[in-house]
Formats: structure tokens, sequence, C-alpha cells
């Protein structure tokens, strides 16, 4: 008996030696640091930064829809008449057969390179960069015209 309790004795020293490697986790802190998270996520969402890129993303969405549908429905029809009434969305390669159109193509599930809207994508991204050039182009000319009066002052 007395064996047993020597031995529960050693093992309970041996216990208290061992460094506690788990805090005992106080409920009011973790509280405290939850809303301390929430508050600075809350700074970070409603920093300028972060607003001004959801405006530009939001505008920059729009812009990508109205200069899609430039290209679509008013100047690939102008490139289409100067090659002889070409609809550059149905030109296309089939790597399977011939088909008379690129409809009866799709319908028989056959393998196709449609190059043609690849060139209508080409075109959208060369118009999209051009617009945007000129866009930035004009906002710093305006942003150095004003450095340049207030330096001035």
């Amino acid at each position: 008996m007395k064996q047993a309790k020597d031995t529960i004795k050693s093992i309970q020293k041996k216990a208290s030696q061992i460094p506690q490697f788990v805090p005992e986790i106080d409920p009011n802190m973790i509280k405290e640091q939850s809303f301390s998270f929430l508050k600075e996520f809350k700074a970070f969402a409603l920093q300028g930064n972060v607003v001004d890129l959801a405006v530009g993303i939001i505008i920059g969405a729009a812009f990508n829809s109205l200069i899609q549908s430039l290209v679509k429905d008013l100047i690939m029809p102008f490139f289409g008449l100067l090659l002889g009434g070409t609809d550059f969305s149905s030109l296309y390669i089939s790597l399977r057969g011939s088909f008379g159109s690129l409809a009866e193509a799709q319908a028989a599930n056959a393998p196709i390179i449609m190059y043609g809207l690849f060139l209508n994508q080409v075109i959208n991204f060369v118009i999209v960069s051009f617009s945007i050039f000129i866009v930035l182009k004009i906002f710093l000319k305006g942003k150095t015209e004003s450095l340049i009066d207030s330096k001035k002052k």
C-alpha cells in the first residue's frame, strides 16, 4: 500500500514538472479577441482603398459589357463588310470532317477551333486597353495640372 502511495506521489511530482503547453482559457479574453478581430476587419473593409477598389471593379465590369456590345454590335459588322460580308463569330476550323455551318459542327459534337470568336476577343481587348489608356492619360494630365497649379500658389 505504501508503495502505491509513493508511486502516486512520484507521478504527481513528475506531472508538476511538465511545462504547461495549453494555458487555461479565459472566456472573457476570447470575447475581447473576437470583438477586436471584428473591429480590425471592419476598419479594413471600410478603408478608402478597399472601397475604391470595389467601385473600380463594378465600373470595370459595366465598362467591359459596354465594350463587348460595341465590338459585337458596331465594329465587327464593319470588319465583316470590309472582308466580303463575313461574320467573324461564325469562323471556325473543324478538326473532324466538314460541316456547312458552325451550328452543324457544334450539333455533331465535332472538335472545332473557333478562331472567329478569338478574333472578336482580341479586338475587344485592344479597344478596352486603348480606352483605359485614354482615360488614364486624361486623368493623369488633370492631376499633373492640379499639382502645378497648387505649387504656383
